[in-house]
């Protein structure tokens, strides 16, 4: 049988469409090691160029292996002709294509297909299971009707278009009553769901709130401008995440025209407060070192920032994307050196840290209802014992560990707990999805069914991270 590995590029949207592509072709054995495989399909990111350089550098790597690379993405538009023409890939296809990839690897011929089906397509597919899976991204809507001024991304993933609410609440349906009790809604710009359609975001979540089976729903990135009341209204539902990602950019006046941004600092600000008074926890991106961002705009900037409710945050070093208006820099705005953009960015990265710890601190009195996902080792620092924890996210996006030799407290009564301090730890970089390090002296709990499940916390310690000192099965 032949082996198929896919190397996936970027976002979330790109891991979905990796996902349709894996549901098209079950006569292929799906691999996980690329050295393996016979053909290499990859799913490409351009939205900086530096993703572009990784892209072209891993095409040619296997292609010099002697791999069949298939080459399909975003990054189509801008390197799909020229990788083509120089031997670095052996076929090409735009987005609309991927649901017609089996017929595509059958082909023996070399295949160029660059141009989208339709500027109004949108993916048919609707998955039958995710195995191993209990939280699940649907995409609800694709591309983006913005212009910032730093974005290649609408040119690639086009204008915003929607899927149906059949087929979303189809697949949700059909996954939930496969175990998948999270779903987490993205696409390009999910805050334009309805546009296209005359249909509201907010009418879609109550649908989805109402699917038995589901216990939350998360939501990809927002615009704030896009956040109207009828959606505020409908976060008062039991089952969305108690946390928002709202995609601000920066906090400067002046910095948000030059990007051509829609959003104003004084209405964020508005949004962000009442989204608080409310109980979000809130994170968002935001872009340093841009053109144009003098030390006079920084210290603006980030002085509003320290106003903002903020818990969580990605801030990113601006890179020139070619292509857009930003990179052209036709205003002669100045450039930032990057040491100074790095310090900004720990500037920043410090004070959403220390929010993040009082927000914790705040809300300590609430129980946190927690997916466990997987396990992760800690090394403690003094006497580099290592100690496993299953791990998960609970309501405000916030990881929670809880020790795996720690006894839910239905069965307390049949065997010891054992008490921790956390203070000492750190992060050892060894994931462990299914594994099981549970010990021996507990083997009556069958802990290997732990993963997957929803326990609610209660009595934890506020670190870093927080640590359970006791929790329950839901």
């Amino acid at each position: 049988m032949t082996k198929v590995f896919f190397k996936t590029f970027g976002c979330r949207s790109n891991l979905y469409d990796t996902q349709v592509m894996m549901s098209k072709i079950q006569d292929y054995c799906i691999i996980q090691d690329e050295s393996e495989a016979d053909i290499i399909v990859i799913n490409s990111c351009t939205v900086t160029n530096k993703a572009d350089r990784e892209v072209r550098s891993y095409a040619r790597k296997y292609t010099n292996k002697g791999k069949k690379v298939i080459f399909t993405g975003c990054g189509v538009k801008h390197l799909g002709k020229d990788l083509f023409q120089k031997g670095l890939v052996h076929s090409v296809f735009a987005h609309s294509h991927k649901e017609d990839i089996k017929a595509i690897l059958q082909i023996p011929q070399k295949v160029f297909l660059p141009r989208e089906k339709t500027s109004k397509y949108v993916d048919s597919t609707i998955f039958p299971q995710i195995v191993g899976k209990v939280r699940a991204f649907i995409k609800i809507q694709e591309g983006c009707n913005f212009s910032c001024s730093y974005c290649i991304i609408p040119s690639v993933r086009g204008m915003a278009r929607s899927f149906s609410e059949e087929h979303i609440l189809t697949q949700i349906k059909i996954l939930a009553s496969k175990n998948v009790s999270e779903v987490i809604l993205t696409g390009t710009n999910i805050g334009s769901y309805g546009i296209d359609t005359k249909t509201h975001i907010a009418d879609l979540l109550q649908k989805i709130h109402d699917i038995h089976g589901i216990s939350r729903i998360r939501l990809g990135s927002l615009e704030p401008s896009q956040i109207d009341e009828k959606f505020l209204q409908v976060l008062k539902l039991e089952k969305i995440e108690r946390h928002l990602h709202i995609a601000l950019q920066h906090t400067s006046p002046e910095m948000l025209k030059i990007m051509n941004r829609k959003n104003t600092f004084p209405s964020d600000l508005e949004l962000f407060t009442r989204l608080a008074n409310e109980g979000f926890s809130l994170g968002t991106d935001y872009i340093i070192g841009h053109y144009g961002e003098s030390e006079e705009i920084f210290y603006e900037a980030f002085e509003n920032l320290k106003r903002l409710p903020l818990t969580h945050i990605h801030p990113f070093i601006y890179s020139p994307r070619t292509g857009t208006a930003s990179a052209r820099n036709t205003q002669k705005l100045i450039s930032i050196r990057g040491d100074i953009a790095k310090k900004r960015l720990k500037q920043i990265e410090f004070i959403v840290k220390e929010k993040n710890l009082q927000f914790r601190k705040q809300h300590s009195n609430i129980p946190l209802k927690v997916l466990i996902e997987g396990q992760k080792n800690l090394i403690d620092s003094q006497n580099n014992e290592t100690k496993s924890y299953f791990v998960g996210l609970d309501q405000y996006f916030n990881k929670v560990f809880v020790p795996c030799k720690l006894v839910p407290l239905s069965l307390q009564d049949s065997a010891n707990t054992e008490s921790y301090s956390h203070k000492n730890f750190s992060h050892k970089n060894n994931f462990q999805g299914d594994k099981s390090l549970y010990q021996k002296d507990l083997s009556h709990i069958n802990k290997n069914e732990l993963r997957g499940k929803w326990v609610e916390v209660s009595n934890y310690t506020i670190e870093t991270n927080n640590f359970a000192k006791d929790y329950k099965i839901l």
